[in-house]
């Protein structure tokens, strides 16, 4: 008897990639994402250091994306017939 995978982050119905988190840990991880955004804000203030900022919110973005890949459905292109 084989189960399926439970997935964090299920594919999104239409288009590339994943949609909103299905389980307490992708919810989890969006959360810790959300709040590490803010605190880059203080942390980098964007009028003060506005590369800083940018590498630091591009760093935190490539984070989400390995692990939604790693723990997410296998992306691809959908058209909403799956």
């Amino acid at each position: 008897m084989q189960t399926e995978p439970k997935y964090w982050f299920p594919a999104k119905r239409y288009g590339w990639g994943w949609g909103l988190p299905s389980s307490l840990q992708g919810w989890l991880v969006l959360a810790i994402f959300i709040g590490l955004l803010v605190l880059g804000s203080f942390l980098f203030p964007p009028r003060a250091s506005l590369g800083s900022y940018l590498a630091y919110v591009a760093i935190l973005s490539g984070v989400l994306v390995g692990v939604c890949w790693l723990k997410g459905e296998r992306p691809r292109w959908r058209w909403g017939d799956d």
